[in-house]
């Protein structure tokens, strides 16, 4: 069995500078990652707040948990996604 997450969708800003990765765990369950990057620094994208540990059953709810604790999730989606 795989022990690495696979991600089934990642959201990002139109700015490019912020990304909610929704992803699968080996165990079925499903979560989400917020990143940031920071263009002139080159590093590439870094944990910016949301949880990663926590699990949920399915992608629609990490989605839905994911747009109330990452405001511009709702901007970036449109409120009927």
């Amino acid at each position: 069995m795989a022990h690495t997450n696979k991600v089934n969708c990642s959201i990002e800003t139109l700015d490019g500078t912020r990304c909610v990765d929704l992803f699968r765990r080996p165990d079925g369950s499903y979560g989400f990652a917020e990143y940031r990057r920071d263009p002139e620094d080159g590093y590439g994208w870094r944990p910016a707040g949301a949880a990663p540990e926590t699990r949920f059953p399915t992608k629609s709810d990490a989605l839905s948990e994911a747009r109330r604790q990452v405001a511009w999730l709702d901007i970036v989606l449109g409120p009927n996604k």
